[in-house]
């Protein structure tokens, strides 16, 4: 006698229009490839909306965020020998990583918009932040008093 599979279970996804898992609740279909336009959801429900002058604030939003991520990167905290068991230090050190690795994150949940605009603009504000802030560019080296070229701060990743 052939052994009989169990029943699947019930898919609760039939509406098309539908994302979720939950039978009473219908969203609209969200974006999996990248698109254009200033229609998007991003980060908050209905945010920035249809609005092209709040879709340019989102893009400068996400764009600022991406910088500060490159600002709390590149921070430098004191980090001479006769503080190096100092508390509140570590405590501030601890507070600018979490705060970057939650910026880090919301960047990256815009990002999952998948809108074409806000993509550009996180790149752009990573790139800007590390041009100004991390390329030494406009910093001088090997003078007295320089900063070792060792981050304080843990690397970027998350």
């Amino acid at each position: 006698m052939p052994e009989t599979m169990p029943a699947p279970p019930p898919h609760y996804g039939s509406n098309r229009n539908c994302t979720c898992m939950h039978p009473r609740k219908k969203m609209g279909m969200m974006h999996m490839t990248f698109f254009w336009g200033h229609n998007a959801e991003v980060l908050f429900d209905r945010w920035p909306g249809a609005d092209p002058k709040m879709y340019a604030v989102s893009l400068a939003v996400v764009f600022a965020m991406a910088a500060l991520v490159e600002l709390l990167s590149a921070c430098r905290l004191a980090g001479r020998s006769g503080s190096k068991g100092n508390v509140a230090t570590g405590v501030l050190r601890t507070v600018l990583f979490t705060v970057r690795c939650g910026l880090n994150y919301l960047v990256m949940l815009a990002v999952m918009s998948f809108n074409g605009g806000i993509f550009l603009a996180a790149v752009s504000g990573h790139a800007l932040g590390f041009l100004v802030f991390g390329s030494r560019v406009s910093k001088k080296s090997g003078g007295p008093g320089s900063v070792p070229e060792r981050a304080v701060l843990p690397s970027a990743s998350c």
